[in-house]
């Protein structure tokens, strides 16, 4: 049976919940959601949706560097959005980062951790 790894570094927000940042298993990676929190801080960083974006893009970047993967490798993305209004300006962002064109679900919520407008997790091959 394969062990699990937990993924853990300091350049991206440390988890506020009973959770890893990340796991792998096999050469597969398995993040979890990445709210817009600055690392050092804890703190929300930015208050529009392309500032939030551009944060949890650098936290996501974060944990695949400790992994030693990155986007180029990513599988599959889990986007969500406190408000669908935000999906043009969250793809903009978006866009830049994973220029392999993941597979991706991208949902609207009630409400996200901290009040942040979006989270992301993904899975990527090691």
């Amino acid at each position: 049976m394969e062990q699990i790894k937990k993924i853990t570094t300091k350049n991206a927000p440390a988890a506020i919940g009973p959770y890893s940042q990340a796991v792998v298993i096999g050469d597969l990676l398995f993040t979890s959601g990445q709210i817009p929190l600055d690392p050092d801080s804890g703190k929300l960083v930015g208050t529009t949706i392309i500032q939030q974006t551009a944060q949890i893009m650098k936290n996501l970047g974060a944990v695949l560097d400790a992994a030693g993967t990155s986007f180029e490798k990513v599988i599959k993305t889990t986007c969500f959005l406190a408000d669908m209004n935000d999906f043009a300006k969250f793809n903009t962002v978006y866009s830049q980062y994973f220029t392999g064109k993941p597979a991706r679900s991208c949902v609207a919520v009630k409400e996200l951790p901290k009040g942040a407008l979006a989270e992301v997790e993904l899975i990527a091959k090691l």
